[in-house]
């Protein structure tokens, strides 16, 4: 699994919420209570999940083709990570229905409050971003910066990125928005309380080391 990104911030906004974000190419979510899909959205843009799609602005909806040149690419699938949404396809382009924001919008009405989100973000660009709400409330904001060090739109399997966003503060609303083309995204993953992400064993390594080196200083100073 190939790590890019690990960030921990304090993000300005309207209430100085904190979040946490990870992300990763092949990575997916553990322990979440929902995984959507959006292979099938409801009458009135509700899915299965109790989620609620709506789109505004310039070709902003589902797609369902790979690519559509110029203006959306469909995100990648890799590690088996469709796998908890129902997707058994083998590594490739996703080849089931994803959202694509185009040059507008797509706002996730959640349906309850929850403080992780889980994304399998696409081809991102510093032009795309997502905002998190408690109702009318902005809480935080994440851009493509935010995800991976060079976001430039990368349409191969490298510029796909599960997303791991944990909040201290619950939001029940979430929107995705680009300023040029485009923003795809699927397999959304939600829990009603931050998950706390497993180190990899290289990570716990250096953990260990880590906490080695500090209880050695603590017995020099004594």
């Amino acid at each position: 699994m190939k790590y890019a990104f690990a960030v921990a911030a304090m993000l300005a906004s309207t209430s100085a919420s904190a979040a946490v974000i990870s992300s990763s190419v092949g990575g997916v979510p553990v322990g979440a209570n929902i995984y959507e899909s959006f292979d099938a959205i409801g009458p009135g843009g509700t899915t299965a999940s109790g989620i609620t799609v709506s789109f505004a602005g310039t070709d902003a909806g589902t797609a369902s083709l790979p690519n559509v040149g110029g203006k959306y690419a469909a995100p990648y699938i890799s590690g088996g990570n469709g796998t908890l949404f129902g997707n058994a396809q083998a590594d490739g382009q996703d080849a089931t229905q994803y959202l694509t924001t185009g040059i507008g919008t797509v706002t996730l009405d959640l349906g309850d409050d929850h403080q992780y989100f889980g994304i399998l973000w696409g081809s991102v660009d510093t032009y795309n971003s997502l905002a998190f709400y408690a109702g009318d409330t902005l809480l935080f904001t994440y851009s493509g910066s935010d995800v991976a060090a060079i976001a430039n739109g990368d349409q191969g399997a490298a510029g796909t990125y599960y997303v791991n966003i944990n909040s201290d503060t619950a939001f029940n609303k979430v929107v995705a928005s680009s300023s040029g083309y485009a923003f795809e995204f699927d397999n959304v993953a939600l829990a009603y309380k931050p998950i706390t992400d497993v180190p990899e064993p290289g990570a716990l390594a250096l953990f260990g080391l880590g906490a080695i080196g500090l209880v050695a200083a603590r017995r020099r100073k004594a």
